[in-house]
């Protein structure tokens, strides 16, 4: 994913943390907000040290995140801005359960209109 598509300033995160709706479920809490004068969607990503005390653990958490949302990037809404907010339950998240968690949470934020019918197992 470029760097054109993610949320990058400080001003920018808080912008749409105070600013937007959020939706959760148990894996991820995603707030967004609409950006009517937006080319493409820009997301960021957040993984706490709740989540992974290691950099290890929450860089492949990040990865697997950019994954789905490089993967599904046509289906996106693209005039908002949102963040995914990975919570302690996706801490041993293989990439099938990221990517199941993932785009249920961006449905119910109204962020895609539709789950992907295909889901790949390793």
């Amino acid at each position: 994913m470029r760097k054109s598509y993610r949320v990058k300033t400080e001003n920018d995160f808080q912008t749409v943390f105070k600013s937007g709706n959020s939706v959760a479920n148990r894996a991820f809490v995603i707030y967004q907000l609409d950006k009517p004068e937006n080319e493409h969607f820009r997301v960021g990503i957040s993984v706490g040290k709740k989540v992974g005390h290691t950099a290890v653990v929450r860089n492949r958490l990040k990865r697997y995140i950019r994954a789905v949302l490089t993967e599904n990037r046509s289906l996106i809404n693209p005039q908002i801005d949102f963040l995914v907010i990975a919570r302690p339950y996706a801490r041993n998240f293989k990439w099938v359960d990221v990517r199941k968690n993932l785009l249920h949470a961006l449905f119910l934020a109204n962020i895609i209109k539709e789950i992907p019918n295909k889901v790949e197992e390793d």
